[in-house]
């Protein structure tokens, strides 16, 4: 097993104490803060302390602990399935930490992370929903922080809520034997107007409209595509819609551009089908790709065709959209962030710039390949910012019919590979170093070229030069 960032130091896991004993050992403010966290749940807390202070004395009373006035002994520990050591005393900690140990009871020492079994949790109580968060000790503001936030986001009244939800089961198994029907329904179920009803105190509704979903779920499914942008890479970009569509999808099929992270956003339990889609190198055909999404959709699957950047700009999704619209599938767009905007994110470039850029074009560099140019190449010389993807097999031609045109050879051009990820480069030079792209064989990710006097704008103290030597590429690689 390798170790690494992503490997935890501690497995989470929630203990049951309903009725059990869960022993504090101390007479002081640390251990009156452990008896009011164990004191949310239904465990027989035990108190153990010669001297108590009177915050402890306030804890014991509020939640019905129980309390020994005398030193800890090794027998307190009898039926305990949790101990806490707080006696602000290492030794004495120490000592109900073996005590502990020698009888298999996992102990937690007040901060002494090298003596604890376990780590105590910020708690978010929503029962019977319980959120515990932790830094292994690392940094305890941060899980105090972050469950402030989720107190925050959650109703005070939610754990009434899922014990509503709970209420329901019965009926929904009942009334959908199908475990992926069940499933399908709870996924919506939270979201739901049910849900807004409950909460706004409305429970008579609520349930009726429970109902009414209930029935609705026990028909034949429907199936329904959703085409989403995955964004330029970074799986931070992923719109909230797009998140809720992956964690609902049946099955998503997604291009090669789109990085495993984006895609891991799904359900654990979805299939993944990779359909291709890069340039030179196509796993399935367009026609091949709607028929699937169509096939999928019959089946009364929730479809989700995952597109690099956003569907509507060059994601061809026009052509889905069409093969969806004629077999009568119901369908969504779900917009993402363009590699475009995304690169002059990186960049910090203003893509319109008053007085500069008035106006933004989005192009590909093959559009520039045939013999008559586009219509808005002839404007690029007046101000015009061209955004261009899939350019850099094609960069020598797009910089000589841009020359063409009528653009200055030293109009300010910047290249990002990998826009929006942790691994981007940005590269800046002028129309003349643009060719040089071509032949760069060290630049191998997803590139964007801007071209424009907006450029000159942008924040380019992190861009290296476009235009190098093939030595110096040479030995970039070789490093």
């Amino acid at each position: 097993m390798r170790n690494g960032p992503s490997r935890l130091d501690v497995f989470p896991a929630f203990h049951k104490v309903a009725g059990r004993r869960v022993l504090v050992v101390g007479g002081g403010e640390e251990a009156a803060a452990k008896v009011r966290l164990v004191g949310e749940s239904s465990a027989e807390i035990l108190v153990v302390a010669e001297e108590v202070e009177i915050s402890l004395t306030e804890a014991i009373a509020a939640t019905g602990a129980r309390l020994a006035a005398r030193a800890f002994e090794a027998d307190d520990l009898e039926g305990a399935v949790l101990v806490f050591a707080a006696t602000g005393e290492e030794e004495q900690d120490r000592a109900v930490v073996e005590a502990a140990r020698a009888r298999g009871v996992p102990a937690n020492a007040v901060d002494r992370p090298d003596l604890c079994d376990f780590y105590t949790p910020a708690l978010v109580n929503r029962a019977p929903l319980a959120i515990a968060i932790t830094t292994t000790g690392a940094a305890p503001i941060i899980a105090r922080r972050l469950r402030a936030r989720l107190e925050a986001m959650l109703p005070g009244d939610y754990g009434s809520f899922i014990a509503f939800a709970d209420g329901l089961r019965a009926r929904v198994r009942e009334a959908l034997g199908n475990g992926e029907d069940r499933r399908r329904f709870w996924a919506s179920f939270f979201d739901s107007t049910a849900a807004a009803l409950f909460f706004s105190g409305d429970r008579r509704r609520a349930a009726a409209e429970a109902e009414r979903l209930i029935e609705k779920a026990s028909r034949p499914a429907e199936g329904f595509v959703a085409l989403v942008g995955a964004g330029p890479g970074a799986e931070d970009l992923l719109t909230l819609r797009a998140q809720r569509h992956l964690q609902e999808a049946d099955i998503v099929f997604y291009d090669a551009l789109v990085p495993q992270a984006v895609v891991s956003q799904g359900r654990r339990d979805a299939e993944r089908v990779a359909v291709g889609k890069r340039k030179g190198c196509h796993s399935k055909s367009q026609d091949e790709i709607n028929r699937l999404l169509v096939a999928a959709a019959r089946e009364g699957k929730k479809v989700v065709r995952l597109k690099a950047g956003d569907p509507m700009v060059f994601g061809r999704a026009g052509e889905e959209l069409a093969a969806l619209r004629a077999a009568g599938i119901a369908h969504e767009v779900v917009p993402g962030v363009t590699a475009g905007l995304a690169a002059a994110a990186d960049l910090q470039l203003p893509l319109t710039l008053r007085g500069t850029a008035s106006s933004l074009v989005f192009t590909t560099g093959h559009d520039m390949k045939g013999e008559t140019l586009p219509d808005w190449a002839r404007l690029a010389a007046g101000g015009l910012t061209l955004s261009v993807y899939m350019g850099r097999s094609v960069a020598a031609g797009v910089a000589g019919r841009l020359v063409e045109a009528g653009l200055a050879a030293d109009t300010p051009v910047a290249v990002v590979e990998n826009a929006s990820r942790a691994d981007k480069r940005m590269f800046v030079g002028t129309l003349a170093d643009l060719p040089a792209l071509e032949h760069r064989s060290d630049i191998t990710g997803p590139t964007l070229v801007v071209i424009g006097e907006a450029v000159a704008a942008a924040s380019l103290a992190e861009a290296e030069p476009l235009h190098v030597s093939e030595k110096t590429v040479s030995e970039r690689l070789a490093a």
